[in-house]
């Protein structure tokens, strides 16, 4: 490299660090302010949206498009810690990440308002984790005018993206290092809990894993749908993630009609190529791949567990 490429380098570099530094502290800037302005006006967050559904069902391509509408503020990351802080699971003997009516406590509806306000500046937000699929009753208490988006997935491929993910503790179980327990899971390869704790989960702590994918798939579905009881069908959108697959544009057209939001050339584009650009994908996006995969005999052993409430879900067969 030359003196002048050199030199012309370390100058792009620095005035880079600069630029990124001016940014962060703007950032600051700007949540300090809206924090002042949100403690002076107080107004509660209007009609939010909670992404839901089983981890590894498609709940974060689908989080990050209704991200892309202008009328919905988006951390565009998820927020396990900050819903943590509100009730520390370890402080409920880590026994379920759910929540249910009772657990909203006054101050709370306001404290997440002000949260959501001061990273997005938007009264109407979009949010998602992988727990919260647990707490419906607890969110629509917060919030009785709040939307929910429930992304199902069929049982053969969500459980083989669950297996999947299992490999993964450094990210989906950095929250788990303080469990209580020891687990063996499948004669001790999995030793960190991952995804989310529901209520039975220590049964498992030396089951096979194909088992403890099929227990979380279960549990989780069969929360969401008991809950969608008690909710206003008017606030309820689901969407397949095999109709994304099939055609992304038409999928997302129609999940953003139920939840009243607009769908502009801007969002056509986007899902014109989010199957080529995919969120936390392991491999090739395509339907029925586990059928294809090293985990096909250990997932046919468990979908009689799953049969019933896959049913319920709309998956017959």
């Amino acid at each position: 490299m030359s003196a002048k490429a050199f030199r012309r380098e370390t100058t792009d570099g620095f005035w880079i660090k600069v630029e990124k530094t001016l940014c962060h502290h703007g950032d600051q800037v700007r949540r300090g302010l809206r924090g002042l302005w949100w403690d002076r006006d107080r107004a509660v967050a209007n009609r939010p949206l909670f992404v839901v559904g089983c981890s590894r069902a498609g709940t974060t391509l689908v989080y990050r498009t209704f991200s892309e509408a202008a009328e919905l503020g988006s951390l565009k990351r998820e927020t396990h810690d900050f819903w943590n802080s509100l009730h520390p699971i370890e402080n409920r003997g880590w026994k379920t990440h759910a929540l249910n009516r009772n657990d909203a406590q006054p101050g709370e509806r306001e404290a997440v308002s002000r949260y959501f306000y001061i990273y997005t500046g938007q009264r109407r937000f979009i949010d998602k984790n992988n727990q919260n699929g647990l707490s419906i009753p607890y969110l629509h208490a917060l919030f009785p005018d709040a939307h929910f988006v429930y992304v199902k997935r069929n049982p053969g491929d969500n459980i083989h993206s669950l297996i999947e993910g299992w490999t993964m503790p450094e990210r989906f179980g950095t929250w788990s290092g303080d469990l209580p327990a020891r687990l063996a899971i499948e004669g001790g390869r999995y030793t960190r809990w991952c995804f989310f704790l529901a209520e039975g989960w220590s049964a498992y702590c030396d089951a096979s894993i194909e088992e403890v994918c099929a227990f979380q798939y279960r549990i989780m579905n069969q929360a969401i749908l008991k809950a969608r009881e008690e909710i206003n069908p008017a606030q309820w959108t689901e969407i397949a993630y095999e109709d994304v697959l099939a055609n992304p544009v038409q999928a997302f057209q129609s999940a953003f009609a139920s939840a009243g939001l607009s769908f502009n050339r801007h969002l056509e584009q986007h899902c014109r190529t989010i199957l080529s650009h995919p969120y936390n994908a392991f491999s090739e996006i395509k339907k029925d791949k586990w059928k294809s995969s090293e985990n096909a005999r250990r997932i046919e052993r468990v979908l009689p567990r799953v049969a019933g409430v896959a049913k319920q879900m709309g998956y017959c067969g």
